[in-house]
């Protein structure tokens, strides 16, 4: 089962109908709210502090029953922070994460960083901007990407070295080798392959592919 959490950043609307599946469940944080509306697609919830949403959203969000949870403005999480909090209580086993960059950089930032939060340790959490993804891998561990030969697939240690990294399907090897936290020794290899797999021993590797075409429904 997946959850799709719609951020109030900036979002291709294509992008998001070619990824959206029927029985995800949908979450809207805050004013991800908007680009619901734009795509017609009813959130199952609606959580933040609700600041971007006028009284006839909400109107409407209680006439067909979406449940809303409210928190105060003056709060210690972002709202985007609160719906992967909730939805990592919820029965699934990945998260797809929409609108979540845009044009500040703190925000942008913050929310890859998000990512690292130990209540999403277990569950595979993707954000889509455009034609890129961004995937956090936890060591030990491993994850596949599928995409066309010529993507881009770029691997950043996150917070210390990543230790133990093999790739395969990808243009530049690496077996069992190290990638130094604050190096760029891991930006733009390249999918010789339609399948690339990276393998991580220890540490945080956020891994961000690059499709040369629109993404179609994972």
């Amino acid at each position: 089962m997946r959850a799709d959490i719609f951020a109030n950043g900036v979002l291709n609307l294509a992008d998001a109908r070619a990824v959206l599946r029927p029985g995800d469940i949908v979450i809207a944080a805050d004013g991800g709210l908007r680009h619901c509306q734009e795509l017609g697609v009813t959130p199952a919830v609606v959580i933040g502090d609700l600041d971007s949403l006028l009284p006839d959203d909400i109107s409407a969000l209680q006439d067909a029953d979406v449940e809303i949870i409210r928190y105060p403005d003056r709060k210690d999480q972002t709202d985007l922070e609160l719906a992967l909090r909730h939805a990592s209580g919820l029965e699934i086993d990945e998260i797809l994460v929409l609108g979540a960059l845009g044009a500040r950089w703190d925000m942008t930032i913050a929310n890859i960083l998000l990512l690292a939060a130990p209540e999403l340790t277990g569950l595979t959490v993707r954000l889509i901007d455009s034609q890129q993804e961004i995937i956090l891998l936890r060591g030990e561990g491993k994850i596949s990407f599928h995409g066309r030969k010529g993507d881009t697939l770029s691997l950043l240690p996150l917070g210390q070295d990543a230790r133990g990294v093999t790739v395969v399907g990808l243009e530049y090897p690496l077996e069992n080798g190290d990638l130094r936290f604050g190096s760029t020794c891991g930006i733009s290899n390249v999918l010789i392959e339609e399948r690339a797999t990276v393998y991580l021993q220890q540490g945080l590797l956020l891994c961000a592919l690059s499709h040369q075409l629109p993404f179609t429904s994972p």
